[in-house]
């Protein structure tokens, strides 16, 4: 990937690191004998679904325009799952969904008539807690006490309502395959009993099968494991980073360097509130293409990464870089397709970066830009 041919700032996907964690998904759903679909909410760049759609046959949504998106960029129908869906939107999300799971009994009971009614069979699920989680950052634990996500077992009073075809869960975060099998341990304690009634069993995301060290193999044994004890339930998995993970990066350029008080500060053309927002919310911080995070004390070519909004927090704390950094210099923050453009705003009237994919040919395909307009259809 030649940085010096891209525009900045930019988000650019390589092709070829996609289509190998494609291979590498499309491994584990045919040795396991599940079924892998891809999770909008953390990737959801459709000029790249051609490629997605040779590897995976669905896609998870949690609105009706995610829904849509399926249906017409993955060309399929989608399993939809929203925390609360909106009335007069639903005779349209019916009309996109092949499953939808409902967060709540109560929720199932308010819509289950207009499901029944619908003229194609639809297989509605429910959202459930098995009260454990891995993830340490309570913003992205769906397990935490008096959480709204999903009933927890006592409210179910041992039974599931008619009509009810498959459970949902999630409680993983870029998590191991050891943490899945734990999350199973609590689920099948908790929700077990009901599993003999059920078509189908979604494990929802975070399995970040595509990380390097991740153990594959030991999450197909967990997977096959769970089949050969319930071998007439489909099971679903839905991750969103595992697709996207290190495929791409943002590029960015030094528009100033300033400092106060001994701190050196290279202001960039991007943001991290506006187009990175999980280093500050998550939080973590990003790799940086030529630079270590933690510079030694007294390194002269530290400097603090600004972004270009007014939010005063709206930088990275020191980089050790290689040399001194000029204005018009290229920065390249690694790893930046997964959780990003699904989350990016126009704060501020922002430039947002523009869409590329580096493509398996070798040419960069610039598939979005982003202008003015963007920024007022956005209001009013």
């Amino acid at each position: 990937m030649d940085i010096s041919k891209i525009p900045s700032p930019c988000f650019v996907l390589d092709e070829a690191r996609l289509r190998k964690n494609l291979e590498l998904i499309d491994h584990v759903q045919k040795t396991a004998d599940v079924q892998i679909i891809l999770a909008f909410k953390g990737f959801a760049m459709w000029s790249a679904f051609p490629l997605v759609r040779k590897y995976l046959s669905g896609a998870t949504a949690s609105s009706l325009s995610e829904a849509r998106l399926c249906f017409e960029e993955m060309k399929v129908k989608a399993h939809t799952y929203s925390v609360a869906y909106i009335p007069r939107e639903f005779n349209r999300i019916m009309g996109y969904s092949s499953h939808i799971t409902f967060n709540s009994l109560t929720e199932y009971e308010r819509y289950r008539k207009r499901l029944e009614r619908h003229p194609d069979k639809i297989s509605a699920g429910l959202r459930v807690n098995p009260e454990w989680s891995p993830v340490g950052t309570d913003l992205y634990n769906p397990a935490t006490p008096g959480s709204r996500l999903g009933e927890v077992v006592e409210n179910l009073n041992g039974r599931l309502p008619e009509g009810i075809e498959g459970l949902h869960f999630h409680t993983l975060c870029e998590s191991t395959s050891y943490d899945l099998e734990k999350t199973l341990e609590y689920f099948e304690a908790r929700f077990g009993i009901f599993l003999p009634q059920l078509k189908w069993v979604n494990f929802g995301g975070g399995h970040l099968m595509t990380r390097q060290g991740y153990q594959v193999d030991h999450l197909i044994r967990v997977l096959q494991n769970f089949k050969s004890k319930y071998p007439h339930l489909h099971v679903i998995l839905e991750p969103g980073s595992a697709i996207a993970w290190d495929t791409g990066v943002l590029v960015s350029t030094v528009l100033d360097i300033v400092e106060n008080k001994g701190i050196l500060i290279a202001i960039l053309d991007v943001s991290f509130t506006a187009h990175m927002p999980d280093t500050l919310e998550m939080p973590y911080r990003p790799r940086v293409r030529h630079a270590t995070a933690e510079p030694p004390p007294g390194d002269p070519n530290q400097y603090r990464l600004g972004g270009v909004s007014c939010l005063s927090g709206d930088f990275m704390t020191e980089y050790g870089f290689e040399k001194p950094l000029k204005v018009g210099e290229r920065i390249v923050f690694e790893d930046m397709i997964h959780y990003t453009m699904v989350k990016t705003t126009t704060f501020n009237g922002v430039t947002h970066p523009s869409i590329a994919i580096w493509r398996e040919d070798g040419h960069l395909d610039v598939v979005r830009r982003f202008h003015y307009r963007d920024y007022k259809n956005r209001l009013s």
